[in-house]
């Protein structure tokens, strides 16, 4: 596919003047490591950090150990309890999958999916940063996730992470994979329905829209909300969300013990960087995410797949 086709392909999914601010955030920023974004210093771009890493664990003795411990996907069970929750949603389930970087391991997408293989669930999400890099090419992110979507049953829906260009929406789709871009769709059970939106990536390219997300999402409805990262947490609960869904922070991904992040690589509170959290009765859970980046490791703080279950207030 040509620029010129896939420009096309994009303009009937996203406004002129969405597209024109992403694709030109992509070219100015995607490589920086100072500057754009929520958060002035982008970790995940600074090269020289990676070999330091590898060298302290290396010398350490833990390297091998951390490795492995990327590779040991747990199973979260999350309750979501939510007011006005039709009865037919009862124990209605949604597996999460965020931050796989697929491409930044060979074998991520052969872990990712012994992972879910075995699960039950009646819908699928997933909540961004598909590729390994912030920028470049993209085709063995899609082969990989193409892997990944074989295994996952019936509707799946997705949102864009700061790892991920708007480029890659078309190859998504493709795959039978919905991305919401600021949009929201119905979930239908029977006569009774819920609402899920998503946005644009909150975290780097700022490209959310709330409000163009909960349009025309009623009053009285149960909405839940795909995002990248937790950063927006205010916004999304006085948007009337009654719960959200987010990853972004690898809940740490190197955690001294206890679980306790070195950094969280969000501008939000420590309480919302990983696991379930409550703000003004929105309830929110921050996966730590299938994947790794910077370096392929874990250190007590190991990667997920998570169940949410919904159940009735």
């Amino acid at each position: 596919m040509d620029g010129e086709e896939l420009r096309q392909q994009l303009q009937q999914r996203v406004s002129k003047v969405h597209l024109r601010q992403r694709l030109g955030i992509e070219e100015t920023y995607e490589r920086r490591v100072f500057g754009q974004g929520r958060t002035f210093f982008h970790i995940e771009n600074w090269y020289s950090l990676r070999g330091l890493i590898r060298g302290v664990l290396r010398l350490s003795l833990m390297l091998g150990r951390s490795r492995r411990n990327a590779r040991r996907i747990e199973l979260r069970h999350n309750r979501l309890t939510l007011a006005g929750l039709p009865p037919a949603f009862e124990g209605y389930t949604i597996l999460q999958i965020s931050d796989p970087h697929l491409d930044f391991a060979d074998d991520f997408a052969h872990v990712l999916i012994e992972a879910v293989r075995p699960l039950k669930y009646d819908l699928c999400v997933l909540t961004g940063d598909y590729r390994g890099e912030t920028f470049g090419p993209y085709d063995k992110t899609l082969d990989a996730l193409q892997q990944v979507r074989s295994w996952l049953e019936g509707d799946v829906y997705a949102v864009l992470g700061n790892h991920d260009t708007i480029c890659m929406v078309p190859g998504i789709e493709a795959m039978g994979i919905r991305v919401l871009l600021n949009e929201h769709t119905v979930i239908s059970r029977g006569d009774e329905r819920i609402y899920l939106a998503g946005i644009d990536d909150p975290h780097f390219y700022r490209g959310d829209n709330l409000e163009k997300a909960a349009e025309s999402i009623p009053d009285d409805a149960v909405s839940i909300l795909l995002a990248h990262s937790p950063e927006i947490y205010r916004h999304a609960s006085h948007a009337d969300f009654n719960a959200m869904l987010c990853g972004h922070t690898h809940g740490g991904q190197i955690c001294l013990p206890g679980g306790v992040p070195l950094m969280c690589n969000a501008h939000s509170p420590r309480a919302y960087c990983a696991g379930a959290w409550d703000y003004e009765g929105m309830a929110g859970y921050t996966a730590a995410g299938s994947g790794a980046c910077v370096v392929d490791v874990r250190l007590n703080c190991p990667p997920e797949v998570t169940l949410h279950h919904l159940h009735r207030a």
